[in-house]
Parts: C-alpha cells; structure tokens; sequence
C-alpha cells in the first residue's frame, strides 16, 4: 500500500468524523513520513491523535477540569449582563456542570459493551468493512441527489454546528484495528488476509471502565451548548488568543479579512501539515479541515465585527460610553443569537420538515443539555451520506470560476492554499447553495469510502467502517435496543425498517438478526419520515429532536429567554443568507433560502 496516500486518506476521514481514527508513527515507515507534503514544503509528523491534534488531550482535560471554581455556580457579568462563561459552565444555577467541556456524554440507552465494561459492543458481529462493502457501496461517479431540494448549505451547516456542540478526539494508544476482508478490491487487492485499518479507540474518563456498575464513559471536549463556541472557544485562554488585542471589541483577522494564523502554536486539528503555525486559527481546533467550513468560520469571524462596529458607531452617535470589552460580549451574544436561530428557522426545518420540532415552551432548569453518545457517535453522522464528489465553485453568473470546482478529496485541510484573498470564500458560498446534496440513505459516496489514491490497492480508507467501528467502540447499543430506549417499537423484521427489498436483503446478509443491527446502519436503512418533511427515519429523527429540544429547552441564555426587545428586534430577520450578503460580495444572486437550492413548496 502506498503509505502516503494512505496517511492522507486517515487524515482526510478523521476530518469527517467527531471521534475518528489515529495516526500512529510505527505504522507509517519514516521514509515515506517525507513524502507526504503540501506544496512542497508543509509536511508534519503522523505521531498525533484522530483530529490531528499534537498535544495531549489529557493535559488538556485535567486543565480544564482541574480549574479552581469550576464546580460552583458563578455569575459572570460583564457591565449590568450576567454573560455566558466560555467553558460552558455555570448556565444551571443548580448544576453548574451540565454542558461544560470535559464532561461525560449521556446516553439514551444503556451502554452495551460486550464485558459490561468497556470491551467493544457487538463481538459476534462481522467486521465493520465487511458490513461497509454489503450495504453502504455507492459506486464512483454515481449520483444520488436528494428529492427535497435542499443544498449543499444543509451538510455545510450541520458540520459547523456539530463543531459547536461536540468533540471527542481518539486516543494514541488503544488500537482496535478493523479487520479488512481477504480480497478487498481497494485495501487487499492481493488477497493475503492479513490487512487491518488503523482505528484507535475514542478518548474516555480514566476513572470510569471499571466494573459493570461503572462502564466506560466519553466526555465531551468542548461546550454542549449552542454557544458559538466554534468561533469563540470553549475556554478563556483560546478566546483570549481570537481577540484583537487586549480587550478590544473585534475578534483578530488576518490579511485580506480571512482568519488570523496560529502563530502561537495552539491546539490545533492539523492533518497532514507539519508546520502547525501556517494554519488558521478559530474557536474549533478542526476550522482547517475543509475549505468550505474555513470559509464558514471566516463569515461568523467577519460577522462578529460587523456586529462589534455597528455597535461601536451607534454608541458614538449616541455619546453613550462603554468599554471594548462590554462591546465584545453584545456582539457575541447577537452572533450566538443568530446561529441559534438559523438553525432553528432554517436548517432543522429543512433537515426534519417544518413541523417536526416542537415549540419553545421557555428555559426548563431540570433538563441536563450534555449531549448524548448516541447522537455524536451515530444519528449525527447522517451528514457523511448528504456529500457528493464535487465541491462546486461559482462565479456571480453561476458559472464554474477560472480554477475550477475541487474534487471531495482536493478539500481537506487546503484553505492555507485555497484562501488568499478576501473573495475567495465567495465561489465556495454560491457553490454550496447551488448544488443539491446526495440523498440521506445509507449510501455514501466513493471518496469517502475507499480515498481511492489511483488503482485498487493504493491507499485509501473508510469513513463508513470508521462509523460502525466507532459506534462499537462508545459502547452504543444496537439499533433495536436504541429505538425501544426512544420509546419505539422495535423492528420484528427487516422489512419493518425500510421497503428496499435489496436493501432487506443486504441487512439480512449483513447481520442475520434484526436485533443485533449497528446503531448507525440501523438508522440510516430506515425509510425517511418524508410525509412530515423528514429527510430522515423514525429513530435518527426522534434522536434529534430530543437532543436539540433540549440543547434548546435547558439553556438559560437562549436568545427568546434572554435578549433584551431591541436585541430581538436586531436579529428578527437574520437569515443565513443575510450573513453571507453582509460579509462577502455576493448579491442577489444568492436566494433568500440558501438551504434549498430553489424555493421550497
């Protein structure tokens, strides 16, 4: 196998996945660690977690947790305003805890790991590329687009949220590698049996995993909150560091109004860059990993300090005095206002239909938003089946620019590269509302399934097999324990999952019994909710609404329990779109519902 496209591949995969794979030195030879460049120059050391991160995620942890005060309900103002902390802390005046960084996952079932404690669930089951090759294969060059006219924008979207609400990295040094079938077209072309994809198991609470009374747990890296903590960090320092200086209004920029670098070597998700300090800098240490979610970071950067100077310009006119750090915090909570709200107004509508999430009923101080295994580890993952081959960019006219659209693969940790002048994010934004996304079903494109490098047998890795495995890994019980644990019936059959005789067929292959399904496959196979406007089935759907109704319901500073009349009145019309018209050139030629590539019905 050819090691460089294949470190490329594993860095190109864990780009995709919240608790992905690890790179590790003893399995790349030293020789081929020079080849893997970017532009000749930028090469890194593999010896590194799943997010390509250089720094001990433990350190980070006992950091964070090990913070004097944490435990204790504080409240934090700036000026007259109690303000969010950046930690997540402190937002349950009982519970100051619930959705900070570094706490454990939920769970909405029991865990189900084959020892009761922390050994990987489902050992009977064939192996996670053996059920990826049965049931997920979409050949290359085939198209699936959706049929509900949604846009490339709905995956775009629901990657930077996902990086507002969740991270948990791979550790270094518990492998569980995926066994690769004899005779693999793309990993063992030479039938020798012997080839494994590296997978190293998820980052875990040290003090948990030891008895059946106390299984293993993941925690969640970041905030769990819709906080914006993607642009603003989950933790004072990182957010000092964003800032302009000192305590100004504006969060720092780099040349041409892109994003700053991180010339201070923070922690960083960095793929296969050696030289750390040449990438861009942003409240989520994954900003780098696609060109399009660097462009997505490098909006809200600008947004912020749109919001931050209008704010400054109208207090002048005003002759009313406050201080840049008062200044800083209206604007973050006016951007952090806004992103709740799109993705309430505008992407869960478009993703579940416009009736499927329920009302705001105000702030419930009983429930507990840390977001649930279930969710990061599987239902979430869906997106990984809305991408296609191409990443397309437009011209104002709509037509493809000079340099052409980028190939799937051609994305991945490139911004460096890619975006060197303010404009260049704008051909991303018009590509991504004017392109249908692939169908949400349980096929997921070529690109993402093997990395194809050249011919079979020349690198390559699997999202898809990552998935399954991951889910293994977390302890998820299966699909049918899940849908009981959501209150559903369990499937009797596999005709009761979905009405594709295949694809009946395929799970029956795949699995024998409908009660030993993956959690991921499961809910994928399922037939979408299409009546009331779901592009997914019963159970991921369920599995949304109930993780963000109360990422929603339970938190105190949501923006309508929170905002002052006139800062409701600022953000009452905002739409993606707005922000995009705001802070690019781009025009009329964008539609007003930019999660729909035409007017939705």
């Amino acid at each position: 196998m050819n090691k460089t496209a294949f470190t490329l591949a594993i860095s190109f995969t864990c780009s995709l996945t919240l608790v992905g794979c690890n790179l590790d030195s003893d399995n790349v030879a030293s020789e081929d660690i020079e080849e893997i460049t970017e532009n000749n120059s930028q090469t890194r050391s593999v010896t590194r977690s799943s997010q390509g991160i250089n720094e001990d995620a433990r350190d980070r942890r006992d950091r964070a947790r090990g913070r004097v005060g944490r435990k204790n309900f504080k409240h934090k103002k700036q000026g007259t305003r109690e303000i969010r902390s950046y930690d997540g802390t402190s937002n349950n005046v009982d519970h100051p805890l619930w959705g900070a960084s570094w706490e454990h996952l939920q769970r909405m079932a029991p865990s189900d790991y084959a020892d009761g404690i922390s050994s990987l669930a489902g050992p009977t089951r064939a192996s996670a590329r053996v059920i990826s090759n049965l049931l997920v294969t979409q050949d290359s060059g085939v198209n699936i687009p959706n049929t509900y006219g949604t846009s490339d924008f709905l995956w775009q979207w629901g990657q930077f949220i996902d990086h507002d609400i969740d991270l948990t990295d791979g550790s270094t040094n518990e492998a569980e590698n995926i066994i690769v079938p004899a005779g693999d077209a793309y990993f063992d072309p030479n039938e020798t049996g012997s080839v494994v994809m590296n997978f190293n198991r998820a980052l875990y609470d040290m003090a948990t995993g030891t008895s059946t009374s106390n299984p293993r747990q993941q925690e969640n890296e970041i905030t769990s909150w819709i906080d914006g903590s993607m642009i603003y960090g989950s933790n004072d320092e990182r957010n000092a560091a964003l800032r302009e200086g000192g305590n100004s209004p504006y969060l720092a920029s780099g040349t041409q109004n892109l994003l700053p670098l991180n010339v201070n070597d923070l922690t960083n998700a960095s793929g296969f860059v050696r030289d750390t300090t040449s990438l861009f800098l942003a409240g989520d240490v994954r900003a780098n990993e696609s060109v399009a979610l660097t462009a997505m970071h490098t909006l809200w950067m600008r947004e912020h300090n749109r919001i931050a100077k209008l704010i400054k310009e109208r207090n002048a006119r005003s002759h009313k005095h406050e201080n840049d750090q008062d200044l800083f915090e209206q604007a973050r909570r006016l951007v952090i206002a806004q992103i709740q709200k799109i993705t309430f107004d505008e992407y869960l509508p478009a993703l579940l239909g416009k009736n499927t999430m329920p009302n705001y009923n105000g702030y419930d101080s009983s429930i507990n938003p840390t977001i649930y295994n279930e969710f990061s580890s599987a239902a979430y993952r869906f997106g990984h089946s809305e991408v296609g081959d191409t990443v397309l960019r437009l011209d104002a006219q709509g037509r493809e620019i000079s340099s052409g659209h980028l190939a799937l693969r051609d994305a991945f940790f490139t911004g460096i590269n890619l975006l060197k002048k303010a404009d260049d994010i704008d051909p991303l934004f018009r590509g991504l509302a004017g392109q249908a996304h692939q169908a949400i079903d349980i096929q997921v494109v070529n690109d993402l399934r093997n990395f194809l490098f050249g011919q079979p047998g020349q690198g390559g890795f699997d999202l898809v097999s990552l998935n399954i495995q991951r889910g293994r890994d977390t302890g998820l019980s299966s699909y049918n324990t899940t849908r009981v644990a959501m209150g559903l019936p369990a499937a009797t059959s596999f005709s009761h999952i979905t009405d594709n005789t295949d694809l009946q067929e395929g799970l029956q292959t795949a699995y024998g019994s409908v009660d030993d399904i993956d959690l991921w496959i499961g809910g994928l196979a399922e037939d979408p909710l299409s009546a009331q406007g779901s592009q997914l089935g019963e159970l991921f759907t369920a599995i949304l609404v109930k993780q963000f109704d109360e990422l929603r319901a339970a938190d105190r500073f949501w923006y309508e329990n929170y905002l002052t009349k006139s800062e409701l009145d600022f953000i009452k019309d905002v739409t993606l779109a707005s922000v995009v018209r705001n802070n690019t050139k781009i025009g009329d030629e964008l539609q007003e519902q930019v999660f729909f590539v035409s007017a939705p019905n």
